[in-house]
């Protein structure tokens, strides 16, 4: 017996068998690994419009249990804390500083809340407020930062509601906010243990009438639901001041939009309506959107959208009648919206699928036709009056096309590119915004171009740029390209285009990202506006580098290595154990699923979430392997995809095994969600692994009938696909030693907790190798510093056992 198991039984309580339950109460890691895990997380950092004053924010680096141990309802896709009426999943900040970026330190905001839980943060028009939520046992209040002052001021009590999210709007006057506020007469919620029914749940299905829906996870499932869901979204809207004066200005509904014109004169709420549904969450049932006036007085119902349970097979389905309604933001109060001419059905074969309309307050007049797409609507970009961009997409092709538009004129849509999505390396990056006269973000417009951003992905490595595109010619122009090839400089946006200052950030393997302002009109001309430091100098000397393979149909395929810090990679005499992580990816063609976005430059940031941890342990690690699943012309990608997962594995570890580091009898792989379900696949299919740890994963396909991943296909349909990609259904050829793990309480669409304790009660009964732990309270992340840690000590006991010391 071996001595990890040897340890386990002697914690066991209450059993006779190795196969019984165990009582492990809560380890940590090695120190090795646990300095890497318990680090202090550096400030995030957001940045005024005119990019002249930095807002420091500050957060624990993990919850802790007690965090996650809080009352929690599950309804209609929401998780919430009916204590504070607040998400049961928010992660709040606990301290805000203030820097102007041509000072050196940071100013401590005054006031701010005792034992402070912020979120919600909100920059008034003119930003010179900040509005945020301070979430106490009882509730959520009202908070106000003046950044003149850097003092932070209570407006109101606990009253606010946020379990829709963020619960504040300001009013373009700067001075006045809107907020959803609890009702005062909010009856009690129901205890759906002790409340009796009067009678059963019946659903009916009409016939005939065929809908895909997705495996959601929280949904309601009886009148005491309803009744309770009803209760947390209901909200009153209320006008408050600064000075905490407010006034009601819309009585208690189902409110779960609110936004104003740019104008700032009107403003759209949107509501939930009845009938509730029991097979898709609340962004589906029947909605109610009215234009107000900013006085709260009604201009027009501009939308009502019915229950929406039946939707098409594909992921270019829609749904029928106005979608994407929003206000533009090149034109005072002007409404947007999209109609699919297809039916939102993508089996129908349409010359336009989409039509793009606009709609003018007070909407006295038809919306007016701007435009159709040949593709599925996919966004819009407004400039001025005479200049938009639009895009649109086709999932099954991969296919996305960029048009020029001429609102005005409503002319043809000029094409400007048409390309592959999944094509990284012809990626033309993205059009960069200013704020226009009503503060909104529009197009970039400087002497006739627009401007572009892109990360610059190549074959040779990554080098981001900034374009120029004219809109007469419609021709590119390279304005600027970082050169580094030891570091990565991202650029994050124009401060000033006509000096050539930008913004951008810049890391490498051991420094940590800061950003610097550039100006790319002056050579070297870079200087540094952030400090942070690296909080994990202990592997500042391990060996990292993307090593690239080609799989034996010749598809590229690329990796991160890393060695330990010590090991000898000229002599190689010791030879490793090796550890890869991975996450299978569906294209539909060859050239893009061999490109590779890794660079070994990117700043070295070990996380619960991978294995890199184990190259302080003696590991080499291979990250983030290329698992590429590819179906060209009418083959699907799963229609092969255990035999292009075994490819990929072996592959990967031919090419490490190549350069002389490992021991390829001594090699594991894991996966998080989709990378479990492949985990588990490749230790059923192949002899190729010693071990596996499959974490947060779904294993009976048969369990997500309408589509998986970015599988559109049904059950029905192709079965035998469904069934040769499920685990559960080969589980009598899994004969590896496997850690399942799941969170207690996942909530992610189709990777049900049931997924993997059924998978656990199927290995164990035919007498396969496997351990399962459940992390109490957690969903589909892992959030708990305890359990974090405990998983890493699970981890690392079992790949010692199994991998490390394996005879």
């Amino acid at each position: 017996m071996n001595k990890y198991f040897k340890t386990l039984i002697a914690l066991m309580i209450g059993t006779s068998t190795m196969l019984g339950q165990e009582n492990v109460t809560y380890q940590k890691p090695s120190k090795e690994i646990l300095q890497l895990a318990d680090f202090e997380r550096a400030p995030s950092v957001s940045m005024d419009s005119k990019k002249e004053l930095m807002l420091l924010t500050y957060r624990n680096t993990y919850k802790n249990l007690n965090d996650l141990n809080q009352d929690e309802l599950r309804l209609g896709g929401l998780r919430i804390n009916p204590n504070t009426n607040i998400s049961s999943t928010a992660t709040f900040i606990n301290n805000i500083k203030l820097k102007k970026v041509t000072d050196k330190n940071e100013t401590q905001v005054k006031g701010l809340p005792a034992n402070a839980n912020i979120s919600n943060l909100n920059w008034s028009p003119d930003e010179t407020r900040i509005a945020f939520t301070n979430t106490t046992n009882s509730g959520n209040e009202l908070w106000i930062l003046d950044i003149k002052t850097a003092t932070a001021t209570k407006l109101t009590d606990a009253v606010l509601n946020a379990n829709l999210g963020n619960p504040i709007t300001w009013f373009k006057d700067n001075q006045n906010l809107l907020i959803k506020v609890l009702p005062a007469n909010r009856p009690a919620l129901i205890d759906p243990a002790k409340d009796i029914p009067n009678g059963p749940i019946v659903s009916v299905s009409q016939a005939g009438t065929v809908s895909q829906n997705r495996t959601y996870q929280d949904l309601l499932k009886n009148k005491t639901d309803e009744t309770n869901f009803e209760n947390i979204v209901t909200s009153e809207l209320y006008k408050i001041d600064l000075n905490g004066n407010k006034k009601l200005f819309k009585s208690g509904d189902l409110f779960v939009g609110e936004t104003f014109s740019p104008d700032g004169n009107y403003i759209m709420l949107t509501v939930l309506e009845k009938p509730f549904s029991y097979i898709v969450p609340l962004n589906r049932f029947p909605m109610k959107t009215i234009v107000y006036d900013a006085n709260g007085k009604e201009v027009k119902v501009v939308n009502e959208s019915p229950i929406n349970e039946v939707m098409p097979k594909g992921f270019m389905a829609v749904k029928t009648g106005k979608r994407n309604l929003s206000w533009r933001a090149d034109q005072p109060a002007s409404l947007f919206f999209v109609e699919a001419l297809d039916e939102g059905d993508p089996a129908n074969k349409v010359e336009f699928r989409d039509e793009l309309f606009t709609w003018a307050a007070p909407f006295t007049s038809n919306p007016e036709s701007l435009t159709k797409t040949p593709q599925r609507f996919a966004g819009i970009s407004w400039g001025d009056d005479e200049n938009a961009i639009i895009y649109d997409q086709w999932y099954d092709t991969r296919n996305e096309k960029t048009y020029l538009f001429n609102p005005k004129t409503k002319g043809a849509l000029k094409t400007i590119w048409d390309r592959n999505s999944q094509d990284i390396y012809s990626d033309p990056g993205d059009f960069q915004t200013t704020k226009n006269q009503f503060g909104r973000h529009t197009l970039q417009i400087e002497n006739n171009q627009l401007v572009l951003v892109g990360e610059g992905h190549t074959a040779n490595g990554q080098f981001p740029f900034i374009d120029v595109l004219d809109l007469k010619t419609l021709k590119t122009k390279r304005l600027y390209q970082s050169n580094y090839t030891d570091k990565i400089e991202s650029i994050s946006s124009i401060v000033d285009f006509g000096k050539g200052n930008v913004l951008v950030n810049i890391q490498s393997k051991n420094d940590y990202p800061n950003y610097y302002f550039r100006n790319i009109k002056k050579k070297n001309d870079v200087k540094q506006i952030t400090f942070n430091e690296n909080p994990f100098e202990s592997i500042k000397d391990v060996h990292k580098e993307v090593i690239k393979y080609k799989r034996k149909d010749g598809v590229e395929l690329s990796g991160t290595l890393y060695l330990p810090a010590n090991y000898d990679r000229k002599n190689k005499t010791e030879k490793l154990p090796l550890l890869i992580w991975a996450y299978p990816a569906e294209y539909k063609d060859k050239n893009s699923a061999g490109q590779s976005a890794a660079n070994p430059n990117e700043f070295t940031f070990p996380y619960y979430g991978s294995f890199v941890y184990w190259a302080a342990k003696g590991y080499a690690v291979l990250d983030d392997a290329a698992f590429p699943i590819i179906g060209e012309g009418e083959t699907e990608p799963n229609d092969t995809f255990i035999e292009q997962l075994v490819d990929n594995a072996a592959a990967a570890i031919d090419a490490v095994d190549k350069l002389g580091y490992i021991d390829r009898t001594k090699v594991g792989v894991g996966g998080h969600s989709y990378g479990a379900f492949m985990t588990a696949n490749l230790l059923s299919h192949s002899d190729l692994f010693a071990c596996g740890i499959a974490r947060s994963g779904a294993y009976n396909r048969t369990l997500t009938p309408f589509g998986f991943q970015r599988e559109q296909r049904n059950y029905w349909e192709v079965p035998e696909v469904y069934n040769t990609m499920s685990p559960f259904m080969n589980a009598e050829k899994m004969k590896t030693p496997m850690l399942l793990v799941h969170g207690e309480a996942d909530n992610n669409p189709g990777t049900f907790t049931l997924q993997t304790e059924r998978y656990f009660q199927a290995l164990k009964g035919l007498g396969a190798p496997v351990r399962m732990v459940l992390l109490p309270k957690e969903s589909h992340s892992y959030v708990a510093k305890e359990n974090i840690l405990h998983l890493l000590w699970e981890q690392e006991q079992f790949l010692d056992e199994h991998l490390k010391n394996k005879k």
